[in-house]
């Protein structure tokens, strides 16, 4: 009998994989979905009564699961990189010279595909088998969301065929065509939730949802843009993709070849024409070398690919009235206008609120109340205004007076000397700066606390049992249960999460910190670059200006972070707590040799790898790395393009000139 209900189970699973296929990917469905429906119930139903039996490539799979689950950091084989923005056919032209010039090639084939408005994933198959699912991260690692890709029916979980590398990943992204998007939102307007602004943020949104299922009943789509690996069909780009589409994989059925920058040119012209009928959104074009060869020779930036840049439409406009201002007050005190709009359509959207960004742009418009102004979705997914059509302006309208004063707790607004920005001063008496540090503080990217959103930290703040982040780690389990809509299981798992939250990295922790200028990447280098608490505390001016990426603001900061004794004493506090606020060795890059210790080199420019690798080997032989030129610095590697500030800058302090030959030559001696 169980012979025969393996046999029944592989034909259910070959049978809605093909299904599949032909709907999401083919778009040409053989098959009705009640019959659809009908095979996919008797799956789960034989699944259910034979878990031996079950496969982890099952179609079954699709429908997800409401376990949550945790997403786990992993490290990217490769990494995963951005690509840089052009926005005119002379900055092609420059791309292309510059490519022929690297490849020394006479001409050279490039592949143009549209950009796809999601959010970017990298699979990984093994044997044919669907085995990891990736978000971009931080480029060096990103959240494992498998189980979540799993419910996208575009993704296969088995590759047809047999000609397929035993390993390989494939790069694409996940997005949420129009269709799905509406739907989503009626239901969502129906229960009384708030629609989500636009496919792509609902899309990145679902994504990273601990609920599968719910996943699963989104609509989420994917297509694939590029391969990695080591055993690769072909030596190009654009037949690879193609074999790929033969493996099960959505490949884009515009993606097209182009021997020259006319073609180019004709392939954005007809799509910034014809984009708008697409059942989804793109907001540009992704032009890349086609020859793998050429892609090895050129290599990579420190961020991005030298072999490939995305070109972006220009952005759809609209004009509409300007009907009052608020003004926001964000974790760092920074004090951002927002403009409330007579609501109107854009790129697909209703939109009704815009950015002004600071006071210097309301002034360059002279942007008024009651003017009609002029609103752009920067990338197609951010509306700020860009102009006022002055020709219907009111007569007696009157130039707008920037809010002299903190709109929430009244404290008189200060402006840095050389920013835009006003902020508010008042960091402890301010309660959207103490809530948005507490919400930053528990976020994913920084102590990932688990249970602590938005509306429980305003409980939290509102009860007056937290006014700062190190109050969270006073917490009691009844008093977190004594808050609205918890309980003890509630109050539980907050506690649990707090604990855990202790053994996050250093790197973290100071990044939870908010200090302002240090994001994500940034406390990464100083916390490897000073290794503990005290390190940074201690750490004068000139020593953090030696830190890779630490300009003068950032260094300023930091000194004046720690300089004010409300900062010092809650680190203090949190130290005494349990945090970590030491780096672990494992964090420390691996030592091949001490040849270049106790010299100080900068990077600038680029090189035959990534300028990241270069600071690598420069540290692993126990070299320092700098973002900045000083006394204090050694050697600056100049690479092609390198900065000529830093150039004269060196030449002025007598620091050593090397190129990266010199630099090796330096490592095997």
């Amino acid at each position: 009998m169980s012979g025969e209900t393996a046999k029944r189970l592989e034909f259910l699973r070959g049978e809605l994989n093909r299904l599949n296929h032909e709907y999401y990917v083919l778009n040409s469905p053989s098959a009705d979905d009640f019959s659809y429906d009908r095979l996919m119930e008797e799956l789960v139903t034989l699944e259910s009564l034979h878990p031996e039996l079950r496969s982890a490539d099952s179609p079954s799979l699709r429908v997800g699961s409401d376990i949550v689950k945790e997403f786990v950091q992993v490290r990217h084989k490769y990494p995963m990189l951005s690509l840089g923005n052009t926005y005119s056919m002379e900055e092609i032209e420059e791309f292309d010279a510059r490519m022929r010039k690297e490849s020394g090639a006479e001409r050279l084939e490039y592949v143009c595909e549209l950009k796809f408005d999601g959010t970017a994933v990298g699979l990984t198959y093994e044997k044919g088998r669907l085995v990891r699912a990736l978000t971009r991260g931080d480029g060096e690692a990103g959240d494992d969301v498998t189980a979540n890709v799993r419910t996208v029916r575009s993704v296969p979980l088995a590759l047809t065929g047999d000609d397929y590398p035993q390993e390989f990943e494939i790069r694409g992204e996940i997005f949420m065509p129009f269709a799905s998007f509406d739907r989503m939102n009626r239901e969502r307007t129906a229960k009384g939730a708030a629609p989500f602004a636009n496919p792509r943020n609902a899309a990145a949104g679902t994504l990273k949802m601990q609920d599968s299922a719910e996943v699963a009943r989104r609509g989420l789509d994917c297509c694939m843009y590029f391969l990695l690996g080591g055993a690769l069909p072909f030596d190009n780009h654009y037949d690879n993709m193609r074999r790929a589409s033969e493996w099960g994989f959505k490949v884009s059925p515009h993606m097209q070849k182009c021997g020259s920058v006319g073609e180019i040119a004709a392939f954005l012209a007809r799509w910034d024409a014809e984009r708008k009928t697409l059942p989804y959104d793109t907001d540009g074009a992704v032009i890349k070398v086609n020859s793998l060869a050429i892609q090895r020779e050129t290599g990579l930036r420190s961020k991005s690919p030298r072999w490939a840049v995305a070109y972006k439409f220009k952005a759809e406009q609209a004009f509409t009235r300007l009907l009052s201002i608020d003004y926001q007050v964000g974790r760092t005190g920074a004090v951002t206008p927002v403009a409330n709009l007579a609501p109107v359509q854009l790129a697909g959207t209703t939109v009704k609120r815009a950015s002004l960004h600071n006071a210097e742009q309301i002034e360059l418009h002279d942007i008024r109340i009651g003017d009609t102004v002029i609103v752009e979705k920067g990338g197609e997914i951010i509306p700020k205004i860009v102009g006022v059509d002055r020709a219907r302006r009111a007569e007696g309208s009157v130039p707008l007076s920037y809010v002299e004063y903190c709109p929430v707790c009244g404290t008189r607004l200060v402006r840095p000397a050389g920013e835009a920005k006003h902020y508010c001063p008042n960091e402890s008496g301010c309660r959207p700066q103490i809530l948005g540090r507490i919400e930053h503080f528990v976020g994913r990217r920084a102590m990932n606390i688990e249970g602590i959103g938005e509306e429980t930290a305003v409980a939290l703040l509102e009860k007056g049992l937290v006014r700062d982040v190190a109050d969270l780690y006073d917490l009691k389990k009844e008093q977190i249960a004594g808050l609205e809509r918890m309980g003890e299981r509630s109050a539980e798992n907050i506690l649990a999460g707090l604990e855990k939250s202790k053994s996050a990295p250093f790197a973290r922790v100071l990044f939870a910190l908010g200090i302002r200028y240090a994001g994500e990447t940034t406390a990464k280098k100083i916390a490897s670059a000073f290794r503990s608490l005290d390190g940074v505390r201690n750490a004068t001016f000139d020593e953090l200006m030696q830190t890779d990426e630490v300009g003068e603001k950032i260094a300023r900061s930091v000194i004046d972070y720690f300089g004010d004794s409300r900062n010092a004493a809650l680190v203090d506090r949190l130290k005494a707590a349990g945090l970590r606020f030491e780096a672990d060795e494992a964090d420390a890059p691996v030592q091949v040799s001490q040849s270049l210790s106790g010299k100080s080199f900068v990077i600038s420019g680029n090189f035959s790898v990534a300028r990241d690798e270069v600071k690598a080997l420069v540290e692993r032989h126990g070299g320092k790395t700098a973002g900045s030129v000083s006394s204090n610095t050694d050697f600056l590697v100049a690479g092609d393009k390198s900065g000529p500030a830093k150039l004269q800058k060196a030449e002025k302090l007598g620091v050593k000139i090397i190129d990266e030959k010199a630099l090796r030559a330096m490592l095997e001696q």
